[in-house]
C-alpha cells in the first residue's frame, strides 16, 4: 500500500505532466543543402536533438529528382549516444560521410524560396501553397500555381495503433490537377506519421520552370514526448 508521502509525489508528477505542453517532442530544423547543376539531384539536411534522450541527430538526404527517390549511399543518418557532443560536431559529421555523393553529382547549386511556411508564421494553410516562379526585378510572380496535400490512413510496417492509439497516415499531394503523389502504405523509415504540413517550395536558382522545383512537406511521427517533425521532399515535375 502507498504511502501518504508516495501519493502525494505521484499526484505532483501528474500535475507536472498535465503542465506541460501537448506539443513536446522535439522539432527538426532544416537546411536547404542545394542542387546539382543539372537539375537531377537535389539535397537537404534535418537535424535536432532527440526527445527523451537528450541526443543530437542530422540525417542528410539527396534526392533523384526524376525518379522520385533516395540516391545510393543515402540518407546518411548520425546520431551519437553521448550528451557531450553538440548538434555542430554531429552535423559536420554527416556533412563529411555524405561529402563524396555531394561531390559525385556536383550538387553546388544554391536553392531559390519560392515559397515558406516559417515556424513563426501565423494565417497560414498548411494544406495549401499558392505560387509562382519569381517575376523579373520587381515584378509580379510568373504563373499562377496551387499546391495541396492532403492525409489519409495508411499502412505501415510498425504497430502504431498499439503504440499511439491511432492508425498512421499518409499523403497526397497535388500541383494544380495533377496527382504528384499518393500512397497506401508508409514506409518504416517515417515512422508512425501522425500530421502533414506544406513547409515550402524550393528550386535550383534562376530556375525557369515550376517542373524543377522541390516541395518540402513536414512529417510528425509519434515521438517519446509527443510528435516529432521530421522533412520529406518530393519533386514537382513529371514522374
Amino acid at each position: 500500500m502507498l504511502s501518504k508521502t508516495v501519493k502525494i509525489a505521484i499526484g505532483l508528477l501528474a500535475l507536472m505532466v498535465l503542465a506541460q505542453p501537448a506539443w513536446a517532442g522535439d522539432r527538426a530544423g532544416v537546411n536547404f543543402i542545394g542542387f546539382s547543376g543539372n537539375g537531377a539531384y537535389f539535397a537537404f539536411e534535418e537535424f535536432g536533438i532527440q526527445d527523451g534522450s537528450g541526443f543530437a541527430y542530422a540525417d542528410l538526404y539527396v534526392i533523384d529528382m526524376a525518379a522520385d527517390k533516395w540516391v545510393r549511399g543515402t540518407p546518411v543518418r548520425i546520431r551519437v549516444d553521448n550528451e557531450n557532443i553538440g548538434l555542430n560536431e554531429v552535423r559536420a559529421r554527416a556533412r563529411k560521410q555524405a561529402q563524396p555523393v555531394l561531390d559525385r553529382l556536383e550538387i553546388e547549386m544554391p536553392v531559390e524560396v519560392l515559397a515558406l511556411n516559417g515556424d513563426g508564421a501565423l494565417g497560414t494553410n498548411p494544406g495549401q501553397f499558392r505560387f509562382g516562379l519569381p517575376g523579373f526585378g520587381r515584378d509580379e510572380p510568373r504563373g499562377d500555381h496551387m499546391l495541396t496535400l492532403a492525409s489519409h490512413v495508411a499502412t505501415s510496417p510498425l504497430p502504431c495503433a498499439d503504440w499511439f492509439g491511432m492508425p498512421p497516415l499518409g499523403f497526397m499531394l497535388s500541383l494544380d490537377e495533377r496527382v504528384l503523389h499518393d500512397e497506401t502504405a508508409i514506409p518504416e523509415s517515417r515512422g508512425c506519421a501522425q500530421e502533414y504540413r506544406l513547409y515550402g517550395v524550393v528550386q535550383p536558382l534562376w530556375a525557369q520552370a515550376i517542373e524543377e522545383a522541390v516541395a518540402i512537406i513536414a512529417v510528425y511521427p509519434g515521438g517519446f514526448e509527443g510528435p516529432d517533425r521530421r522533412f520529406i521532399a518530393v519533386p514537382l515535375g513529371e514522374k
